[in-house]
């Protein structure tokens, strides 16, 4: 399969580049600073590049089959403003299955059905600004025709890979305080051979 990874110098994205050779595939990555990636690996393709730059995008879609976001907020705009972009292409290139890496903010919550958690008093955030970016990429993709996941982990420490958590549709696991960067990758990376949660954000915690 071959995958393209945005966001691949990240702490979720590199996790996600080594996952996906691990496992066998071809994996490009679109990447402002190629350096960055240490791994050296035939089945790796670095294309220099801006997802915010829509011919970026377009060439780095090409012979794709699935794409994977780790992009983050960042303190920018660069993710609401990257989505529209990347679902373009996708489009174009008939490219349909989408997992993203969200936050869990933008999970129901379970105080106040009607909002997010980062709307309600479940959230822990002093700050709402990045959950407002993860929720206008949300939108985006609900209104989309892709066949879109957005993995949404809590509070995520470095950590280990444990291998075990729990996973919820919609909602995060109750009384979920963490969840590693390799097993959110790991769980993200799976999604590209499930259709438990298409169209769907998935909550993942300890």
């Amino acid at each position: 399969m071959n995958i393209l990874i945005l966001g691949a110098t990240g702490r979720v994205g590199g996790q996600l580049v080594t996952y996906g050779l691990q496992d066998g595939h071809h994996v490009t990555a679109l990447v402002r600073t190629p350096e960055k990636i240490q791994i050296k690996n035939a089945n790796l393709t670095i294309i220099q590049g801006n997802v915010l730059n829509k011919d970026d995008i377009v060439r780095a879609m090409h012979g794709i089959d699935v794409v994977i976001s780790a992009l983050n907020t960042d303190g920018t705009n660069t993710l609401s403003a990257s989505m529209p972009l990347i679902i373009e292409a996708m489009e174009y290139e008939d490219i349909q299955r989408i997992i993203t890496i969200g936050t869990a903010g933008i999970l129901q919550s379970r105080t106040t059905p009607q909002s997010l958690r980062y709307q309600s008093s479940e959230s822990r955030q002093k700050s709402t600004r990045a959950a407002k970016e993860h929720h206008v990429v949300f939108d985006l993709l609900k209104q989309s025709t892709l066949q879109w996941t957005i993995v949404c982990p809590t509070y995520l420490p470095d950590g280990e890979r444990v291998g075990t958590y729990r996973v919820e549709g919609d909602f995060l696991p109750q009384d979920g305080v963490k969840i590693s960067v390799p097993d959110t990758a790991e769980f993200a990376f799976s999604q590209i051979k499930s259709i438990d949660y298409l169209k769907s954000r998935v909550g993942i915690a300890y």
